[in-house]
């Protein structure tokens, strides 16, 4: 009973006041809030199809998840948190916290300083990556609200996509049609899913990252069903999972997903941990050329100490109308030490270098790449740039930097030139040294022509292009990692500690795609054009539901999810 402080004088009087400033709290708010209408129009203005629906929940039965204030407790911490309105109006909904959410006085200090300082956050990045969103998202609000109603209380991620491409393979998909089109140039659409699912031994073992979260969300009973259903709903061709623990794809996540017409490749890591990569693809819509583990555990090599792995795969796209057509998909989850820098970036040599043995074609030219995985490192940092720009100098580069992860790095050590020992057999271009040696004798007249007279001339150049590293691949990334209008930072993971962008999916990028920002200056004779991806969010977004995991999303990251048009001509 709402009243019970009002009818009982006898309570002493300063519960009685607590009683009665409680129930005006609630009626000032929350009976308004209960007893008033909702628009469906939510915070994201765009396209909700049904199949990219993503719910991010408040408990419609508030009464379930209520509890009731501490009598003794301080009442005005309670008075100040986040029960309030948010942006109510006629026309567009407010949204309600979890009422698990902890008060803002209780909220983790890395957490708030982040808060406080988000909005200002301008970086070079942010303003390339504007440029290059200028075709996205055109479809009217109006229309889509007429045709997809969305459900109270909930956030919705939409469907951003390039306005020259608005036929998306959807439509063609539920006509099971063939998308090969006549003509020089034939077309493939698919979509590719990154996600990093948590495993529930990592889940466990680092439980001081969910002390926001109630406890029962936490069981892998609970989780598995949520994740599952996330994976029916967002229906991608090819799934990139990372930490994924090996009992539960052996005894339910593989069955699972080949009930759902997915072929499954798995990798565990070397080590103790037994989670590792999987890439699953739809067999209705590609086969299976060849399938690549990639270990960066080297017992010969004290720099690789550590247990991460990748998985490389080779598709070939079915409905097309070349039959020697193929699609290089990867995945991975690099080393997480903020301060190991030198580890993160052998191991993604190591997984460029298998990309580069597997994707050439034979005319020379590589086939369209994809990338995707948790690169635990943030955008703008050098390891980043390195996969978008095909180039890194490392030298005077401090270990701690170049993952971004912290603001004021630990590791102050600075790289060693070469970073890794030549018998890991890959050179500074990120391929196996065989291959290497291969290009250099069929270039040697060449280069023995443009020999400088001084020797020394040669002793320093040696030296200036041992601390570069390069790549051959055109890569673009599917996200713009800050959100056009306002500048505020994507958000890939959120818990207690941090929330940051740290998944990705990059591609190579066809030489029309308006998407693709630029790259290494590789020609290729096609490539992928970006159609469309489903929209991430900011992170004061999700902790309008508690953060991550939640109760309908049982991840601490989002799954990432790209549109792609294979071009060959």
């Amino acid at each position: 009973n709402l009243c019970f402080f009002g009818r009982h004088s006898m309570l002493p009087r300063h519960v009685q006041r607590l009683g009665r400033d409680w129930i005006t709290h609630w009626n000032g708010s929350q009976i308004l809030t209960l007893n008033s209408p909702v628009s469906s129009c939510m915070r994201w203005a765009g396209h909700y199809p049904p199949w990219a629906s993503f719910p991010l929940p408040i408990s419609a039965d508030f009464s379930a998840n209520w509890r009731f204030p501490p009598f003794f407790g301080p009442w005005r911490q309670f008075q100040n948190s986040n029960w309030h309105l948010d942006n109510y109006t006629q026309s567009c909904c407010f949204h309600l916290p979890n009422p698990s959410m902890k008060s803002e006085g209780e909220e983790p200090l890395t957490k708030k300083r982040r808060l406080s300082g988000q909005d200002d956050t301008s970086t070079p990045e942010q303003e390339t990556n504007l440029s290059n969103q200028k075709e996205v998202s055109c479809l009217s609000v109006a229309e889509n609200e007429e045709k997809h109603g969305s459900k109270k209380g909930t956030i919705k991620r939409h469907w951003e996509y390039f306005c020259q491409q608005s036929k998306t393979m959807k439509i063609s998909k539920k006509k099971g049609s063939d998308q090969s089109s006549t003509g020089s140039e034939a077309t493939f659409d698919f979509t590719v899913m990154s996600y990093n699912i948590l495993s529930q031994n990592l889940l466990e073992d680092n439980s001081h990252l969910y002390k926001h979260c109630r406890q029962r969300l936490l069981f892998w009973t609970y989780r598995f069903p949520n994740i599952l259903q996330e994976i029916k709903e967002l229906d991608a061709d090819v799934l990139c999972l990372q930490e994924v623990q090996e009992d539960h794809y052996r005894t339910e996540i593989k069955s699972s997903l080949e009930s759902l017409g997915y072929h499954c490749e798995y990798k565990m890591r070397t080590g103790r941990k037994p989670d590792g990569c999987a890439i699953c693809f739809k067999t209705s819509k590609f086969s299976l050329i060849s399938s690549n583990p990639v270990e960066f555990f080297r017992r010969d090599i004290p720099l690789l100490d550590r247990d991460n792995v990748g998985l490389v795969l080779l598709l070939r796209p079915r409905f097309h109308c070349k039959a020697n057509a193929a699609i290089c998909i990867a995945n991975t989850h690099l080393l997480y030490n903020p301060r190991r820098g030198d580890i993160k970036l052998t191991q993604l040599a190591m997984l460029l270098a298998e990309i580069a043995s597997i994707a050439p074609q034979k005319d020379g030219s590589f086939c369209p790449i994809i990338i995707c995985g948790d690169f635990n490192s943030v955008p703008g940092s050098p390891l980043y740039r390195f996969i978008k720009e095909g180039k890194l100098n490392y030298e005077g580069l401090a270990i701690g930097k170049v993952s971004g992860q912290e603001q004021f790095p630990r590791g102050q050590r600075i790289l060693s030139i070469p970073i890794w020992p030549k018998k890991l057999g890959i050179s500074q271009n990120c391929v196996y040294e065989i291959k290497q040696q291969q290009k250099e004798e069929n270039a040697g007249e060449k280069l023995e022509a443009a020999k400088p007279d001084n020797p020394q001339e040669i002793v320093i150049a040696s030296e200036k292009l041992s601390s570069k590293l390069r790549h051959h691949f055109k890569l673009s990334s599917v996200y713009s990692h800050y959100f056009p209008e306002t500048g505020i930072p994507e958000v890939t993971t959120c818990h207690s500690r941090s929330a940051v962008t740290v998944d990705y999916i990059f591609y190579s990028a066809a030489n029309d795609d308006t998407a693709a920002q630029p790259g290494a200056e590789d020609s290729f004779y096609g490539g992928l054009k970006l159609l469309g991806r489903l929209a991430l969010l900011t992170e004061k977004d999700l902790w309008t539901v508690n953060g991550l995991p939640n109760e309908n999303n049982s991840s601490d990251h989002l799954p990432l999810l790209a549109e792609f048009r294979l071009i060959e001509r």
